[in-house]
């Protein structure tokens, strides 16, 4: 016998795009979660959703269908708060008996009821010290892995730093069944606030693991706006574990601007996804509705604290690994203007890919352009900007000072391999003299002597094949062919 599901106009939502029936949806919900049973939307019905200050808390399957759902910003409560949380009924618990960590470390010495994702915290201890027009004085040192109850760390999340003093370790249990929310078109009516770093959470938030979103459809319309604060992700996913996200079609935001922590005007990140503390991420069948290779908008995803994050069949204007990543796969794809900004560690692969942008990956300079671990690009096509012609086309590019302490030792990646690259360079200007592969790093001492304060770390293992460009102009390593001298070294 088939489960009945909820419907919200059982608990008075109208539908007709005029009466605000958030209330009605939270109601819904909260009867669904407490009986166990499924929520359905009205195919032919559109919600309007207010400023109030509440959340639909949803712990049970959700068929969004083909219902319209319009969520106004222009008169918010409380920015801080989301629309939809997808929350497990399992709580978190603080682990008390466990005061230091090492890096790598296969076990911890607690038991839990559950497998659990573990958000690991020491707050005297800053990394990612941002250098730059954002500049900033770092973040409390943040890990987060996955361990059975029993304790034992899953080798695929390991353990990244030392952890001599440990400020928080929460477990996150992990929910054995999958939840899964299909369908939906949702229009966001932006904000007009003024342009500054306070963020909108006005969206969905997934904060249950093993969740599959299915579907689903965001856009957003800014009618007479002339500014508008940032937004920290239409799908918002934090403190969880195994998450797909697949055939959705989501929107890249406008750019706007103000003064950044040095000073200088600055363009503001602003997401409709963003994934903070968590792990095993698949974003497949996914693309953006407007156009991947527009400037005028800011790149579409963004990441901090994550560990294996896999596009497949995608087309999104970036993919950025902000405040680092552990393992990355980008498969099938295209990534538009921004192109592909990492931060971190472990293996970068990315095949079958196509890349619009200024570089085909630029490891992010202020967090010290550092990757320890592997990048390999396999039968890819790279198609530079336009802004690449003006600084020199760099396939992987990189810049360090040597004088900013990052919290970290920088790293650019230790093993590049590429094989198989088309490079659409054929529009170049007449001044253009070729791709590089590898970027001369220490831009602006050319003239003067030149002293690491904190050394980087160089590649010692380089191997190119098969790269080929439509210019015709062939390519050349690096214009600092001195950096690479102690590299293993192939090419053909």
């Amino acid at each position: 016998m088939s489960i009945k599901p909820l419907y919200y106009s059982q608990f008075g939502a109208v539908g007709n795009g005029i009466a605000d029936d958030f209330a009605a949806i939270i109601r819904a919900h909260a009867a669904a979660n407490e009986a166990g049973l499924p929520v359905c939307a009205e195919p032919a019905a559109v919600y309007y959703i207010g400023g109030s200050d509440m959340t639909a808390e949803v712990q049970t399957d959700t068929d969004w269908n083909t219902a319209r759902f319009i969520i106004d910003d222009t008169n918010v409560e409380n920015r801080n708060h989301p629309v939809f949380k997808i929350a497990s009924k399992l709580a978190p618990i603080q682990i008390k008996d466990t005061n230091s960590l090492v890096k790598n470390q296969e076990k911890l010495d607690t038991a839990l009821l559950y497998d659990s994702l573990i958000v690991a915290i020491d707050n005297t201890t800053k990394r990612y010290i941002r250098e730059g027009a954002n500049q900033d004085s770092g973040t409390e040192q943040t890990d987060v892995f996955v361990i059975s109850k029993d304790g034992y760390v899953d080798p695929n999340t390991a353990i990244i730093w030392d952890f001599n003093n440990i400020t928080s370790l929460t477990a996150h249990p992990i929910d054995s069944q999958t939840l899964v929310i299909t369908g939906g078109h949702f229009t966001t009516i932006a904000n007009g606030e003024v342009a500054e770093y306070k963020y909108f959470e006005r969206n969905i938030c997934i904060q249950r693991s093993n969740t599959v979103i299915d579907g689903l459809t965001h856009v957003l319309e800014y009618g007479k706006q002339t500014q508008s604060a940032p937004y920290g992700g239409f799908i918002s996913i934090r403190n969880c574990a195994g998450i797909t996200i697949q055939s959705c079609k989501l929107s890249a935001h406008k750019i706007f601007y103000t003064t950044g922590a040095g000073g200088e005007p600055v363009s503001m990140g602003t997401y409709d996804i963003l994934a903070e503390k968590a792990v095993n991420l698949l974003f497949k069948n996914c693309r953006q509705l407007n156009d991947i290779t527009d400037d005028t908008t800011w790149g579409i995803f963004g990441s901090n604290f994550t560990k294996n994050i896999t596009f497949d069949t995608v087309s999104f204007s970036r993919f950025d690994a902000h405040k680092g990543t552990t393992n990355a796969v980008i498969i099938n794809s295209e990534i538009g203007h921004m192109g592909i900004l990492l931060i971190g560690s472990g293996l970068c692969r990315i095949e079958n890919t196509k890349v619009h942008g200024n570089r085909f990956v630029n490891l992010r300079e202020d967090y010290g352009s550092t990757w320890d671990g592997e990048i390999i690009i396999r039968n890819c096509e790279y198609t530079p900007g336009k802004k690449a012609y003006e600084h020199g086309v760099v396939v992987i590019d990189a810049h360090y000072t040597g004088l900013h302490d990052f919290g970290y030792t920088c790293h650019m990646p230790g093993k590049i391999t590429i094989d198989n690259l088309i490079i659409n360079d054929d529009k170049a200007p007449d001044n253009y003299h070729g791709p590089r592969i590898l970027p001369s790093l220490y831009v602006g001492y050319d003239d003067r002597p030149f002293v690491e304060k904190y050394p980087y770390v160089l590649p010692k293992d380089i191997r190119i094949t098969n790269i080929s460009t439509k210019s015709n102009i062939p390519w050349v390593l690096s214009d600092s062919m001195d950096l690479y001298r102690d590299a293993l070294f192939f090419y053909d």
